[in-house]
């Protein structure tokens, strides 16, 4: 398989970025954190020196934050009060670009909520668990299967605001859609899906199938593509493991989406590529008995567990 098809060629830095990315990156990208917030509302919000003045006022005569003043004169919104967080300490959160992509992103449009903040320990976890990608590359984590036992455990869910949480700390970070019978991704993040890993897996690809996700710096999404009628024979060929390989050496992150171990073998198959798997279980659903026979069934595939979520969303 010739990944320079799939992936842009080698920079000269350790870390290239896929093709593309450079005219995605949005502007706060760039913030350096060196302003202040209100400098940032005042951009934000083109408000006038007289108005600022008015804040700074109305700020001092009751002991508010400048953000906190400005809402309260009716001069900017709690989502601009956010967003200029975000801006301010160059943290991903849902921009005018992003508006497209599914509210199930949480991690991304509601940053400071407490499902955010439950992505956040788990992401913490997860990288004591993984490892340091700072590193050497060969020291570096696997990529991550996340695998349950039934449809609608929410794997697609957690996936996609994991892939968020480990980007905002400025880790480049993939989430590839490995559910060829019943791929959802591609409409969370609003890319197209004519494109995609079973295209790869069967020969046919282009230079567009690893694509950024729009107005979110650092994270990028592989797709499923189009469904093929032998998903577990594409998955088993050695072409896909010499692509998560590959992925791993150009990505800080790779998560990976799989169907539900009740259709079949492809979770096994995928976590043995990946070499690591977290199993997601869903509260009031999930049985411990079929928790324990995937847990085994994964070890018995040379497969590292790294941990079992309970999902109650």
């Amino acid at each position: 398989m010739n990944l320079q098809d799939i992936l842009a060629p080698r920079a000269k830095s350790a870390r290239p970025m896929p093709q593309g990315v450079e005219d995605g990156m949005p502007p706060h990208s760039h913030v350096d954190g060196t302003r202040t917030l209100g400098e940032i509302l005042a951009e934000l919000r083109q408000l006038s020196p007289e108005q600022i003045e008015k804040v700074g006022h109305h700020q001092r005569q009751n002991g508010l934050r400048f953000g906190e003043a400005a809402i309260e004169l009716g001069l900017v919104s709690h989502d601009d009060v956010l967003r200029a967080l975000s801006l301010q300490f160059n943290y991903a959160y849902g921009s005018a670009e992003s508006q497209r992509l599914s509210p199930e992103l949480v991690a991304l449009n509601q940053p400071f909520g407490h499902q955010a903040e439950a992505f956040r320990m788990i992401r913490s976890q997860l990288q004591l668990r993984l490892g340091n990608a700072e590193g050497p590359v060969r020291t570096r984590r696997r990529a991550l299967a996340v695998v349950s036992p039934n449809s609608d455990d929410g794997k697609t869910y957690f996936c996609a605001n994991l892939a968020v949480a480990l980007s905002q700390l400025g880790q480049r970070t993939l989430v590839v859609d490995a559910d060829l019978r019943g791929p959802r991704l591609h409409e969370v993040f609003g890319v197209p899906n004519d494109l995609g890993l079973s295209g790869l897996l069967s020969g046919r690809h282009g230079d567009t199938v690893i694509k950024p996700v729009p107005g979110v710096p650092d994270l990028f999404v592989c797709p499923a593509g189009t469904r093929p009628p032998n998903p577990l024979e594409l998955l088993e060929r050695p072409a896909f493991g010499l692509l998560m390989h590959e992925l791993q050496q150009r990505f800080d992150h790779v998560i990976v989406d799989t169907p539900a171990a009740e259709y079949g073998a492809d979770a096994l198959v995928i976590s043995a590529r990946c070499g690591q798997a977290l199993v997601l279980a869903r509260k009031h659903a999930s049985q411990v008995a079929t928790l324990q026979e995937l847990s085994a069934l994964l070890s018995a595939a040379n497969t590292t567990l790294t941990g079992v979520v309970m999902n109650d969303r």
